[in-house]
């Protein structure tokens, strides 16, 4: 038996390439498959599994069964709109020298089925979803508040159902860390019963209610886009976009298109278009873009010339955005260019000291809540779409930081529309300037 994890950073999930005697399983894949076809290239690989309706990324299952011929096997009461084999509770489907055999897990999504895996009769691995976490268990809050509660009551029977199972059965879920899928901070990828059984804070609450309570507490925002991701999934993915990007320049971006300036942040800075996203090539830029630009607007890119735009794209198509109309390379000789200062987190703890800065934090509100600079004002990049904080002094200049920089950019361009020229603070974040300042 052997198991591949093979990673996408940027949503903080796993898909899963399970092998025995020639023969393999794909768990959860995502909208490109390509890399799932040639890492399952070398078996007879029988079956691509769905554990629930994704909420963070459009489904590859489908496209993966058409390509390789893999049966697509999908919870029955998922209730797709496309064939596939339905997958019912303790319904064991035969996988040659293995057996899969569903279990209802609900809590995440009503519909979740997780995966234990048999070998001449012995479970050995269990593809979990988003069901129970390696430290963590699936939030209950993606299909609305008011099914919330009642979700977390039913993730509590899923997540104790599936502890009772033998201690050296190997865990494989979907999210981990850095997915907003998480109800808490997911930690390493992959586990095992014995060890969450030991370690997982979600098994260690004595009631029902006293898990519900847990689960609900301290939720975290998470991406617009997660809305459009289950009708997608659905009704039925559309094969992943293969159009060739455009070559554009500033005059012939489409008037309809939210603009997507992917370069380093340094150059992002120096100067860009007035109303455009920074939005710097990093693994999470794809989720950001899903949560800030409505979705599925046509988007143009400005990149560096050399810059991997296809990555941009395919990050982009993983949420559902699939209306990239082009890429500009080149902004010599443009009129309409903003810019802004970069500062070092040691100049932005000097000015700390000396005179007290009018700063804007726009970290997620666990992180404020955790801890913040005195008197700084807090609002959580997202959050900035509906409008600068009251709090916010125009005749002031304004230093924005959150936890390395990233988020910072992202703010700019609200800044900007509200006639601010701020100063996004890098090379550190706002612990390091409390360590700092309490050094």
């Amino acid at each position: 038996m052997n198991v591949t994890v093979i990673p996408t950073p940027g949503l903080g999930d796993s898909t899963y390439l399970f092998e025995h005697d020639g023969v393999g399983l794909i768990i959860d894949p995502q909208r490109d498959i390509d890399r799932f076809v040639e890492a399952a290239s070398h078996l007879d690989t029988r079956f691509v599994l769905e554990t629930h309706l994704h909420n963070d990324y459009v489904s590859g299952g489908r496209a993966f069964a058409a390509t390789t011929g893999a049966e697509l096997v999908i919870p029955a009461s998922a209730g797709v709109a496309f064939s596939h084999r339905p997958a019912f509770h303790y319904e064991d489907i035969d996988g040659g020298p293995f057996t899969v055999r569903p279990i209802h897990t609900p809590g995440h999504t009503p519909e979740h089925v997780s995966y234990l895996v048999l070998v001449d009769d012995e479970a050995v691995a269990l593809f979990s979803g988003g069901s129970l976490l390696v430290g963590s268990a699936g939030r209950t809050d993606l299909l609305g508040v008011d099914r919330a509660d009642q979700l977390a009551r039913l993730q509590y029977g899923s997540v104790t159902r599936l502890a009772a199972l033998p201690e050296r059965v190997a865990l494989y879920p979907t999210h981990g860390a850095g997915s907003f899928c998480t109800a808490s901070v997911a930690e390493t990828t992959t586990s095992s019963i014995g060890i969450e059984r030991r370690s997982n804070p979600v098994l260690g609450h004595a009631s029902e209610n006293s898990f519900v309570a847990a689960a609900l507490s301290d939720l975290q925002p998470y991406p617009d886009y997660y809305a459009q991701m289950g009708p997608i999934n659905l009704v039925g993915p559309k094969p992943f976009p293969t159009d060739s990007l455009l070559p554009l320049n500033v005059d012939t971006i489409p008037d309809d298109a939210s603009v997507l300036d992917i370069r380093p942040h340094a150059d992002y800075a120096a100067g860009h278009l007035a109303g455009s996203y920074g939005l710097e090539l990093e693994d999470q830029m794809g989720v950001w873009a899903g949560w800030l630009v409505p979705f599925n607007e046509p988007i143009a890119l400005i990149a560096d010339e050399g810059q991997d735009v296809e990555s941009a794209v395919t990050q982009l198509a993983r949420v559902g955005y699939d209306r990239v109309v082009g890429v500009v390379n080149d902004l010599t000789g443009c009129e309409n260019l903003r810019s802004y200062s970069l500062a070092p987190i040691a100049d932005f703890v000097t000015e700390v000291r000396l005179a007290s800065p009018q700063t804007l934090d726009v970290r997620a509100p666990g992180e404020w809540e955790a801890g913040s600079i005195p008197n700084s004002i807090h609002t959580y990049v997202p959050d900035l779409r509906d409008g600068l904080p009251e709090a916010l002094d125009p005749n002031r200049p304004v230093w924005v930081i959150c936890g390395g920089g990233y988020r910072s950019e992202m703010a700019v361009r609200y800044l900007e529309a509200g006639g601010f020229r701020p100063t996004v603070v890098v090379g550190g974040g706002v612990e390091d300037v409390l360590a700092a300042l309490a050094g």
